[in-house]
Order: C-alpha cells, then structure tokens, then sequence
C-alpha cells in the first residue's frame, strides 16, 4: 500500500452567536481535516485541532509545503517512522506548535488507513481497551454579549444535568473576585454531588492563581485547568499540592520532549494532551507511557470536530488508570458542549452520551464514517 495523495481541508464557519473565553472572542469555529488517500482505495481521515482564535492556514501549510511530499509514495503502516522523518524535517522551524499540530491530523489520518485496512478500530492495534465506555464532562461555559452571569451560568449547568452530566468544567479567568463568586454560584445552584472542574486559559500568574486555589477550597474543585502560562512550570509547581483541587494543563504542550519535564518533574496532577495537537496516536501513546512510569492521570483535551472526538475516544480507550486497581480513577472524555456548525453532522451524529457513558467506537479505524458533503460545504479555497 502506498500513500497517492494528502490532502488538507481548511475548514471553517462563522458562529451565530460568538462567546469569549479569557483570551478574547471566537466567532467562527474552524479546523483542518487531513485526508490521505492510498493506491489500495483505502482513505484516512485525521484533524489538526484550531483552538478558538487559531488560523486554520497554518497547519494547513505545514501540510501542503512540508509534509505531503516526504509522505507521497510512502507506506503508511510505516506511521511511526514517518512521525520522525516529519518531526526531524521541522526542527528547525518547529518543536511545537503548529508543526505538531500538523503533524497530528497526518499520524490519526495514518493509523485510521491502518485501522480500516485491518477492519479494526485503533484502540485493538495500539494496545486494547481498558473501558468500552467513559464517563464524559461537559465543557462550554463561555461568555455571550447581552447575558448576565452568573445567572447565565447557572441555567447552562442545569441544562447539562437534565441532559444526564454530572460533571462539568466552567471559563474561568475574568478576575479573581469575579471567579470566586462564579465558582461558588454555581457550586450553590447545583450541590455537593456535581464534579465542577475551571479552566482559566493561561490567565493567570502564580500568585493570582494561589489566591483562587485557596479561596475556593469549599467549592471542592475537581481539577484547575490551565491557571498559568504554559511557559511557567516553576509557576505550576509552586501551585501543586496547595490544596486537594488537582492541577492540570498540557493542551500547549507538544510530543514526548515537550512533556518529559513536566512529567519527571511532577509539576502536575493531571495531564491534558491533546491528541490532535500534541503528535497524534503515535506521540501520545509515549506521553501516555510516560505519565504511567510517573503514576501521574492523564485526560486528554479534546475540542476539535467529530473526527478529533471519534480519535480521542479510540485514544483513551488505551490509557491504563494510574495506577490499575480495584476502584481507579478513571479518565475521562472533555465533551465539547459550545456552539459548533459542523461537529456532529461530519460524522452523521454517530457519536452521542446514552445513561451518562460516551461508547467507543467499535467499527474500523476512528470508528466512524465522515460526511464528504459536510467536508465541501465548508472547505475555504486558500492560497496555499
């Protein structure tokens, strides 16, 4: 098998309604769905995650001009030796970022060609499963021009309930007072039994985000996500073990160099690499890896399309609780819930929550088929 073709679809949509999240406003959701075409007929699909403000062009081009022609001709069961020929040929304009980013899309797109050739679901070629289901948490929880918060907020967490969570992760980072009395009007409007994790986006310093940890520790935050630069690792250590909310981040951190210190050196409870961004199934199964030799929990951020949704699901299916034992503390599924004009339809809606549990997906490859419709309904033509 050989690979004819990669192609890399920019994506994008303006939204209705934009909201904001401590970084400023995201009116349009976009990505970047990478599709390998092979001799046999057999096509993967994969996606480079676009954060909220993050230009699809980017990726896109690393795809276009960087990789696409190591990879015409290549076999793609040769999927780790080419995540290094990829990542050797970006080092010196790359490391992380976006050449990682595109080089993600490119290896879930691989293992999917592998995945469908074998009739196999990834989860079955990396390893196997731990869990055939996984409890979700329902992310969204930004903020709308014209709305009141916490108000706003407070009706959000009871629509996710209704609809069977029982835990979600709330946009913080507007302040510290105005966090605290956010954090405590919801933790009042939904009771003790509900997991509320924050995230703030990098908001803050290491002193401002002590200040949240500590006056919120009768709101019993499940997880901190994201207090600091991801530049700060001092910072983050000097969070860790303030107070029994678990630190977390790694959505910006990349592959297996850009973790291991973070790993070796327990600056965190919990990491979050994203399997769209952070190297895809090759580079995070070592992160995976890595976090086990640690003893250190690992829940990926997941934010993309219903194709990098279908690819997280196959990847924490594979991930072993750390450590294995009777009652473990299981991974979880961030469940994006915020406004998306295609997620769901490019996958015809095949993956959904039923009685509190996301199924993984048993069929070949990601484990689901895509809408090529929905692929050209919102494709851009750029000059790429």
């Amino acid at each position: 098998m050989k690979i004819t073709d990669v192609i890399a679809h920019v994506m994008s949509s303006p939204l209705e309604e934009p909201f904001a999240f401590s970084q400023g406003w995201v009116k349009k959701r976009s990505t970047v769905i990478i599709e390998i075409v092979t001799d046999e007929g057999v096509t993967g699909w994969g996606e480079s995650l676009c954060h909220g403000q993050h230009p699809p062009e980017i990726a896109a081009s690393f795809v276009n001009f960087c990789f696409k022609p190591l990879l015409l001709g290549r076999d793609p069961f040769d999927v780790e030796v080419l995540w290094e020929e990829m990542y050797n040929r970006t080092r010196p304009f790359g490391q992380g970022g976006a050449a990682v980013n595109a080089i993600s899309g490119v290896d879930i797109a691989l293992w999917d060609i592998i995945g469908r050739a074998l009739d196999k679901p990834i989860h079955k070629l990396i390893g196997g499963a731990f869990r055939t289901e996984i409890t979700p948490y329902a992310t969204g929880f930004y903020r709308v021009n014209g709305k009141t918060y916490p108000d706003e907020a407070v009706k959000e967490a009871k629509r996710h309930l209704d609809n069977g969570f029982n835990a979600f992760k709330l946009k913080i980072g507007f302040g510290v007072q105005a966090d605290l009395e956010y954090i405590f009007a919801l933790r009042e409007a939904v009771g003790p039994d509900v997991q509320i994790m924050v995230d703030a986006n990098g908001a803050y310093n290491a002193a401002t985000a002590r200040r949240i940890l500590l006056e919120s520790q009768s709101a019993k935050i499940h997880f901190f996500e994201e207090p600091l630069a991801p530049e700060d690792i001092e910072g983050y250590q000097s969070l860790k073990n303030l107070t029994s909310t678990y630190i977390a981040s790694g959505e910006n951190l990349f592959g297996k160099v850009g973790y291991r210190h973070w790993i070796s050196s327990g600056a965190l409870d919990i990491l979050q690499p994203d399997l769209c961004s952070s190297g895809g199934f090759t580079e995070c199964k070592k992160i995976a890896a890595l976090a086990q030799a640690y003893n250190t929990m690992l829940i990926p951020h997941v934010w993309g399309s219903g194709i990098g949704l279908a690819a997280a699901l196959q990847f924490i299916a594979t991930l072993p609780p750390a450590p294995l034992c009777l009652h473990p503390e299981e991974a979880m599924l961030e469940y994006d819930q915020s406004s998306h004009p295609f997620r769901g339809d490019l996958i015809y809606h095949a993956i959904s929550m039923e009685d509190g549990k996301v199924k993984i997906p048993e069929k070949s490859g990601i484990g689901v088929e895509i809408n090529q419709d929905i692929i050209n309904e919102y494709s851009q033509k750029v000059f790429i």
